[in-house]
């Protein structure tokens, strides 16, 4: 077998998992520094190699999206570690005293991350930085629509670790395939929906547990208390980022009948000040492929010819200029888009944004409850009543109240979607123990008293059974 085929690289972490001891805290540390260098030290090149793929992605944006968050999730890690992974003594019921008991969290062995275009570097190295911490060995498989950034992480982490700790893989959809079709003690995919089916499928035939990262339509709901220009502000910072191309971006806006206007001209106001041009602007992302572009381009015709009204951007020439491989897009407002049509039914993934008249917060409800739970919600009021009913009545993956995106950059909660937006959660001690096993260790005391009940069983046996049952 040639040594650098996917089974070899898979081959060679499966055996040292299982022969070499569980690295300790110092040696996690270490991994989780060399992790961080690799990042601090080629911030310049990462951030190029993700502009060059998507045709133009700030490297601003980048360091703020990317790089800044995954250097604080392995900050987070590396400080938090030695209480992470410290034995949890449990209690014991009295029929089994004495004794003691304790979950030990001890690694998997070895994951696998396959990670998407859309943020390359933390979408990878974040879950990375969770699976080192628990001390895992990881095979990383980072997206072929990204293909400088791929190539660059798998020279980087060559350097940085050896092939038997952490290694990269990089491929089209073939080698995807074989990847998910692999082992491994656990198997984190990022991405679609509908590829995420596809890749538990694969993992089912080898008993992988998986933990998905799906999508959605992720709804914001403003409340009729809150104001509409401070919606129309985070909902536009959150939509349109990355060019709307962010798995927690709002997908749709649910806004009172009576402020649908003041809020198409606020959130509009919002986009021509953040991103004037967006065909020539440096701030503004490319979509990240000719076929991507056209897909968005023809759910929007779709829903114009249908009778929807569209609200554009003042560049109107940013709809249709191409970059090298890949196109802006200027951000539009729709406005009538029918539930059948593709911006309703689908994941939008560009910078689209729906906006969706309510007449009370209960057909408000209604509407997010109709649709699959998402993998993010907003909620904008200052009523906590409101708040209350809008956290009671709709089911998300993670929430962000007042805000958006910012529930993804806390450490300390966990992130992962329910049903089809996904499953499994992590990020800080929820991503440490996701990649571990929770190990139960009972030691018995001095005098083994249930083994002394019996057999036979005699009368000291049937009064500790009836102790029991009456509990």
């Amino acid at each position: 077998m040639n040594d650098d085929t996917l089974q070899a690289r898979f081959d060679r972490q499966h055996a040292a998992s299982r022969t070499q001891p569980a690295p300790d805290a110092a040696a996690r540390r270490d991994a989780l520094a060399r992790l961080r260098q690799l990042i601090v030290g080629n911030v310049d090149a990462i951030a190029a190699a993700i502009s060059a793929d998507f045709g133009q992605r700030s490297k601003t944006e980048t360091e703020l999206l990317e790089v800044g968050p995954t250097l604080n999730a392995i900050r987070h890690a590396s400080k938090s570690l030695a209480g992470w992974m410290k034995p949890q003594r449990r209690g014991i019921e009295i029929t089994f005293q004495p004794g003691r008991a304790w979950v030990r969290h001890e690694p998997l062995g070895v994951v696998g991350i396959m990670a998407p275009w859309n943020y390359p570097l933390i979408l990878t190295l974040a879950p990375l930085a969770d699976a080192l911490a628990a001390g895992n060995r990881a095979l990383l498989k980072p997206s072929e629509l990204t293909p400088r950034f791929s190539e660059l992480l798998q020279r980087l982490v060559a350097e940085h670790f050896a092939a038997d700790q952490v290694t990269v893989v990089v491929g089209d959809v073939p080698v995807a395939k074989a990847f998910s079709a692999l082992p491994f003690d656990h198997l984190l995919f990022t991405g679609s929906t509908h590829v995420g089916r596809e890749v538990m499928r694969a993992a089912a035939e080898n008993l992988t547990p998986v933990t998905l990262e799906l999508g959605g339509k992720s709804p914001a709901i403003i409340c009729p208390d809150y104001s509409i220009d401070a919606a129309a502000r985070s909902i536009a910072f959150g939509k349109w980022l990355n060019a709307g191309q962010t798995c927690i971006a709002p997908d749709y806006v649910l806004v009172p009948a009576a402020s649908l206007d003041a809020f198409i001209a606020a959130a509009l106001a919002q986009a021509r000040s953040a991103y004037p041009e967006p065909a020539a602007n440096a701030d503004y992302t490319s979509i990240i492929s000719e076929r991507h572009h056209a897909r968005l381009t023809a759910a929007l015709e779709e829903a114009e010819a249908a009778g929807a009204t569209v609200h554009r951007h003042s560049d109107a020439a940013a709809t249709s200029e191409m970059g090298e491989g890949a196109g802006r897009m200027a951000p539009a407002i729709v406005v009538g888009a029918p539930d059948d049509s593709v911006l309703m039914r689908e994941e939008i993934f560009g910078p689209i944004l729906p906006v969706v008249p309510y007449r009370d917060l209960d057909e408000a409800l209604a509407i997010v409850n109709s649709r699959e739970r998402p993998l993010a919600l907003y909620c904008f009021t200052g009523d906590k009543r409101a708040e209350t009913r809008v956290l009671d009545g709709a089911i998300s993956g993670g929430v962000t109240v007042n805000g958006t995106l910012l529930h993804i950059a806390q450490d300390n909660l966990p992130f992962g979607g329910i049903g089809p937006s996904g499953m499994g959660a992590y990020h800080g001690r929820d991503g440490f123990l996701r990649f571990s096993h929770a190990r139960a260790v009972y030691k018995v005391g001095a005098i083994n008293v249930f083994e002394r009940l019996g057999p036979p069983w005699g009368r000291l046996a049937r009064m500790v059974s009836q102790l029991m049952l009456r509990r």
